[in-house]
Formats: structure tokens, C-alpha cells, sequence
């Protein structure tokens, strides 16, 4: 009865698991860093789970894409999962997870910017790009040196860059994925997904060979939770909200993501988050906001 009258509750409730869950994957990256290099973190994360998620389906029956379906799933796969997760795992190597969470914050500016690039997407309109320009101010705002003397932190602004491409590569996987057809259930393509991006991680580490990883248990229990909640529960929620809600309201995950993560770094780490970070915050969601709101009056 009550699904009949709320048909759209399943994809609430995981929309719900991607705004937490991926803001605790923040710390879990960088716990799991103090034992694995991050090619080797992320082969081992995305093969264990892309593994698991198909063995799952192919027991219960699932029907898995072919031909060309499989390799476009795949490769709209690899670019928000190799691309923009990989940029978020290099990056905690040396800025703060909570910093790369508040950088992370600009997705939905890129989200807009792709889709009006793609053909019959939604164009840009002056309103959106002044609210753009508000969440940028925001950015800017942890970019620029506390003591002008000092000029730029070199970590803070490669983090920054490294981050932007990931956000573009994540936009760009996202939106590319739900203008494509496929028979697969949503959850089917997310693993498809996760297993591509696993084998080419492992060829990245057999071509580059990392220093071999420092095994502890905390690193290896982050390295498990990342598989479990970050790629088998949250990213297989995140694809199969993508393909019920409109991205608007599939964005929202951005406001929360930050707040988590914030709250554990410095649980966890003492990782720095006062009032500059704090004010910067509020300014990019409130560009979030407004670009919401541009959009909507269109």
C-alpha cells in the first residue's frame, strides 16, 4: 500500500545511502591511504566490488549488456570512477579529505556546464552562470593564502585543479550514461562499471609499479568499507537514482557529502575546518542554490 502510494520511495532511500555514505568514504580513503598506494586501493576496491555486484547478478538471473552496450557502459564507467575517483584518491595524499570534500562541492556547477554541451541539453542561460560565479567565490575562497606574503599553498591549488578534473569526468560519466539506453538494470551497469574500472587499474599498477602496500588493520578495514558501503552499497544507489530522479534532486547529495566528511576529519584526523571553511561552504551552496533555481525557471 505504501509503495503504492510513494512508487518513487526506493530510489529516496537510496539517494538517502549515497548522501551519507559516501561522505564517510572520504575518511575511508585516507585510512586505507596509510596502507595502499592509490592505484593499488583503487584496483583492489572496484575489482572486489565489481566482481561481487555481477556473480550477484549473474546468480539471480540479471540480464548483463552485450556488445556495444557493454563497452559503452563500461567506458561512461571508467570516466567518473578511474577519472574522478582516482583524482579524489590522489589528491588525499596531500590536501585534507574534509578540504577535497568542500572542492568536490562544484560538481553540480560542471553537471549544469556538460549538459549544455551535449546536444539537445539544456543550455546556459546568464542567471545560471552569475549563480556559477557565486560558487566559485565560495572556492575560491579556500584557494586563495591566508597570509598574502605567503602566496599560494602549491597543495591547495593542485588539489584544487586535480579535483576539477575529476568533477568534469564525473559530469561528464553521469550525464553521458543516462542519455544512453540500456536494458540492464541500473544496478547491473553499475558493476559492469566498477569491473572495468577495477582491470584498468590493475594494468595501471602492472605498467607503473607502486611501492608495495603497508598492510595494517585499520588500513585494511578502510580498504573492506570502501568496497562494501562506498562501491557496493553507494555507487550501485547512486546509479540507480540516476536512472529514477532528475539530477537536480539527485545533486543534493553534494550539500550533505561535505558535512559528513568534515565532521569525521576532524573526529578522526583534527583535520582544520573553522570559520573560513565554514563561510566558504555556505557560499557555494548558496550558488548551488541558485543555479537550482535558474534552472527551475527554465
Amino acid at each position: 500500500m505504501e509503495s503504492q502510494r510513494h512508487p518513487l520511495w526506493p530510489a529516496y532511500a537510496a539517494l538517502a545511502a549515497v548522501c551519507f555514505f559516501w561522505g564517510t568514504t572520504y575518511l575511508g580513503i585516507r585510512m586505507a591511504l596509510e596502507s595502499f598506494p592509490p592505484l593499488v586501493l583503487m584496483a583492489f576496491r572496484f575489482t572486489v566490488s565489481g566482481a561481487v555486484l555481477l556473480t550477484a547478478a549473474r546468480l539471480l538471473g540479471a540480464e548483463l549488456p552485450q556488445g556495444r552496450e557493454l563497452l559503452w557502459t563500461a567506458v561512461y564507467g571508467i570516466l567518473p570512477l578511474g577519472v574522478a575517483n582516482g583524482a579524489l584518491t590522489f589528491s588525499e595524499t596531500f590536501i585534507p579529505s574534509s578540504l577535497a570534500a568542500l572542492y568536490i562541492t562544484t560538481a553540480p556547477f560542471w553537471m549544469v556546464g556538460v549538459e549544455a554541451l551535449v546536444p539537445g541539453g539544456e543550455q546556459l542561460h546568464w542567471r545560471t552562470v552569475a549563480a556559477m560565479m557565486v560558487g566559485f567565490l565560495g572556492t575560491s575562497l579556500l584557494v586563495l593564502p591566508d597570509d598574502w606574503s605567503r602566496g599560494f599553498s602549491a597543495a591547495n591549488v593542485n588539489g584544487f585543479l586535480l579535483l576539477q578534473v575529476g568533477n568534469a569526468a564525473w559530469a561528464s560519466g553521469s550525464i553521458l550514461f543516462r542519455r544512453r539506453k540500456t536494458k540492464a538494470h541500473p544496478v547491473v551497469s553499475g558493476a559492469v562499471q566498477q569491473l572495468a574500472t577495477g582491470i584498468v587499474m590493475c594494468i595501471l599498477v602492472a605498467l607503473t609499479s607502486p611501492p608495495p602496500a603497508q598492510w595494517s588493520g585499520r588500513g585494511l578495514w578502510a580498504a573492506a568499507y570502501l568496497v562494501v558501503f562506498g562501491s557496493i552499497v553507494a555507487y550501485s544507489a547512486y546509479i540507480y537514482v540516476l536512472d529514477k530522479l532528475p539530477i537536480s534532486i539527485v545533486s543534493v547529495y553534494t550539500y550533505i557529502n561535505p558535512l559528513v566528511a568534515a565532521a569525521l576529519g576532524w573526529l578522526f584526523y583534527r583535520e582544520p575546518f573553522g570559520g573560513r571553511e565554514t563561510l566558504a561552504m555556505a557560499v557555494i551552496f548558496l550558488g548551488v542554490y541558485f543555479v537550482k533555481k535558474a534552472q527551475g525557471k527554465r
